[in-house]
């Protein structure tokens, strides 16, 4: 019989968090150490990996980019384990809304947009992503680099 006194355990939701594609390529196609506390985080479940259709349709995509398809050759990875990786560890989500910031990189609007509909860490590598950091925290965005943790 449980303790109905007993202290409850503090449960701490997942941090959502975005991942842009180069963030991806870091962590799993180039195994980058910068990248080990985010690789961690992810597999405690400290965050909750958020993706939308476009976003895997853009890794699709990059997986088929030259220099990306010898590296993962050269580490005897398929393109097809890749794409199941990340359709096994990302949260799908429908596409959000635009956020009220235009980011100059079109292609990286996906990413903004997803991070300020859901007030989600946003990790990249971009710097046209970066440089609107400041702009994006009045959305509840907090944007990095890399997840805290690495000391290099």
């Amino acid at each position: 019989m449980e303790n109905p006194t007993a202290p409850l355990e503090a449960v701490t939701a997942p941090t959502p968090v975005v991942l842009d594609t180069n963030v991806l390529l870091d962590l799993w196609v180039f195994v980058d150490p910068a990248s080990e506390p985010l690789r961690q985080a992810l597999a405690r479940r400290q965050l909750r990996w958020l993706a939308t259709p476009p976003m895997r349709e853009e890794w699709q995509r990059v997986l088929d980019y030259p220099q990306i398809v010898r590296r993962l050759q050269s580490g005897q990875i398929t393109r097809e384990a890749m794409l199941a990786r990340f359709d096994r560890e990302a949260q799908g989500v429908p596409v959000a809304p635009k956020a009220p910031f235009t980011c100059k990189d079109a292609d990286d609007q996906k990413f903004i947009d997803l991070a300020a509909a859901h007030q989600a860490v946003l990790l990249s590598k971009d710097q046209a992503v970066l440089c609107m950091a400041r702009r994006l925290q009045g959305l509840g965005v907090r944007t990095l680099r890399v997840w805290p943790g690495h000391n290099g």
